[in-house]
């Protein structure tokens, strides 16, 4: 049977007194962008069956007007790498760059499996990578997965005796000096307070900063971690190195 069809026809079915939070209340919009008939109304008939509010643009251009409506901003975007006009990646990079969307998560659909492809569109800024043919309920899982952690972001701020950490506004402060962070950089020092005090092992931080089909190196992370002490000056000695088992975010002091 063509994997189509059976796209179609498969069933689907923290806390911590440094942090503020806004209202968790918001819209699950999911803008698909695809330009394969099939996988389109496949996606959209299961993430409407599952609460979900998905919008289907055919093309890049599409997909990128819809992606800027400041009335009706996607929670998420499914993006498919090989779109006719506007490829995918030039997309990606696009709404990386767009104030409205550079933070806006991102999951990549794509027949190339190939590593350094997968690479490559992580690099790009994309949260996930999901090789086609695929299964429609992994798609929605990882969709919830990456929500889930998106609603960790509703966090808008830390601070602590020496670091300050703007979430909405990507803003680091170490005694009152500001701290210039790559988007991965940030990503990291993010998830690690998000689970301060808790042990946050290399395999994890590369599922949840680099994204669960990164299959890269763990030295990766080590030297991104290294750069990211560096930069932070005194307060490096907030990330705490938990000897063979990965890191561990402590109150700078």
């Amino acid at each position: 049977m063509n994997w189509l069809i059976v796209l179609i026809l498969q069933n689907l079915q923290f806390r911590n007194p440094h942090f503020a939070f806004r209202n968790q209340n918001m819209l699950q919009n999911i803008l698909i962008i695809e330009d394969d008939a099939d996988i389109a109304e496949s996606l959209h008939y299961n993430f409407k069956r599952e609460g979900f509010r998905p919008v289907v643009a055919e093309s890049g251009e599409k997909g990128l007007r819809l992606a800027l409506d400041e009335k009706n901003q996607p929670s998420l975007i499914i993006l498919d790498l090989m779109l006719p006009g506007m490829s995918g990646t030039e997309l990606c990079r696009r709404l990386r760059r767009e104030p409205l969307t550079e933070k806006t998560p991102i999951i990549m659909l794509t027949a190339k499996a190939a590593e350094t492809d997968k690479i490559a569109g992580l690099e790009l800024g994309a949260d996930d990578y999901i090789v086609k043919p695929f299964s429609v309920k992994e798609v929605v899982a990882r969709v919830r997965a990456v929500l889930r952690r998106i609603e960790k972001d509703t966090v808008q701020r830390y601070e602590d005796e020496k670091l300050t950490i703007d979430f909405a506004d990507m803003r680091v402060l170490c005694d009152g000096e500001g701290v210039k962070l790559t988007r991965k950089e940030f990503a990291l020092l993010t998830y690690m307070i998000k689970n301060a005090g808790r042990v946050a092992t290399r395999q994890n931080l590369l599922d949840n900063v680099w994204g669960y089909s990164y299959f890269g190196d763990t030295r990766t992370l080590d030297v991104h971690i290294r750069r990211l002490r560096q930069k932070l000056g005194e307060c490096g000695n907030c990330i705490e190195t938990v000897v063979g088992v990965g890191y561990r975010f402590i109150e700078s002091k």
